[in-house]
């Protein structure tokens, strides 16, 4: 996992993958499996379940709402990659912490709160697992 600079971390797809399979969900709240963890079935997180917690994401997984963000944010654009400029400026603006996770063949970018960021271990080198 390589930090550039400030509130962005890139993660390869393996990175990516070994992160999610360390997340569980209790009480609507994301945690970070530790090798005494017992998760139940149904505290599983699949990227549907974190796309719940995430500010905004693109992603060829999970369908994103770009348009509905950048009206939330009340911001227009002419096409998508313009509307996903302006939505991680804004996040990115306020704190938030982008997440790209390379070589895949369409753009995996997820958004997260930097304090969720740093409980998950994404911002220590913890997310490689």
């Amino acid at each position: 996992m390589t930090s550039e600079p400030r509130q962005n971390i890139t993660l390869t797809p393996e990175e990516w993958q070994a992160f999610q399979d360390r997340l569980y969900e209790r009480d609507d709240r994301l945690e970070l499996r530790t090798p005494e963890t017992v998760v139940r079935r149904d505290e599983t997180v699949d990227p549907y379940v974190l796309s719940a917690h995430a500010e905004a994401l693109q992603s060829g997984e999970v369908e994103g709402d770009v348009w509905g963000t950048l009206e939330d944010i009340d911001e227009s654009a002419t096409d998508e990659q313009e509307a996903w400029e302006k939505i991680t400026a804004f996040y990115l603006g306020r704190g938030g912490v982008l997440v790209r996770v390379t070589g895949l063949d369409e753009p995996e970018e997820w958004i997260f709160t930097e304090e969720l960021a740093r409980r998950l271990g994404l911002m220590d080198g913890a997310a490689q697992g």
